[in-house]
């Protein structure tokens, strides 16, 4: 009996990665990005297109499973954080009225014991429309000096900070996955 758990997803031009570079659907052209703002929008949109990829192949129901006790953390959980932490990163830099939870707060988003295909279509709905609008909000300032909001957050510390925030709940999805069925990721 081998001791190696099995990997999520059989890379095999590359063993030691996670998907085959060709297969990638992250490596949009094989080139990098030009420039600091361009470079910080491609890791944005990496980290949000990897984390997608981590929910593939996970059932409804794994989703809200208590995967790590005495974690409250799960991968619905996650989902639905990310749209609050959208939402709230838009609330920093408008000057408009503060935008309410979608679930009831950051942690609160976690606060759920069961899914469905109709939830989690629900959810990732709303974590793109939420994506969809801090974009559109941040494509508003090409300063990265700029400071913005009431909070007068710098444009280059909210982008850093947005894939801070993605690649770390990314590692956190690798190992609630890796408990909900003993698959691996890289």
């Amino acid at each position: 009996m081998s001791t190696t758990p099995n990997r999520r997803t059989q890379a095999t031009v590359y063993p030691d990665m996670w998907v085959d570079p060709d297969d990638d659907p992250r490596n949009i052209d094989g080139t990098s990005p030009d420039g600091e703002a361009e470079t910080q929008l491609e890791f944005i949109h990496d980290y949000r297109f990897t984390l997608r990829m981590k929910f593939e192949g996970v059932e409804a129901e794994q989703l809200a499973t208590w995967s790590v006790p005495p974690s409250t953390m799960l991968l619905l959980g996650l989902l639905r954080h990310m749209a609050e932490v959208e939402r709230d990163w838009c609330n920093w830099i408008t000057d408009d009225g503060q935008r309410p939870s979608l679930y009831g707060g950051l942690d609160a988003a976690f606060e759920t014991s069961r899914a469905d295909a109709d939830m989690l279509a629900k959810n990732w709905a709303d974590l793109e429309a939420e994506q969809a609008f801090t974009d559109a909000e941040m494509a508003k300032h090409k300063d990265l000096g700029a400071r913005i909001g009431q909070s007068q957050i710098a444009v280059r510390e909210l982008q850093i900070h947005r894939f801070e925030e993605y690649a770390r709940h990314c590692g956190h999805a690798d190992l609630l996955c890796e408990c909900i069925d003993g698959r691996t990721e890289q």
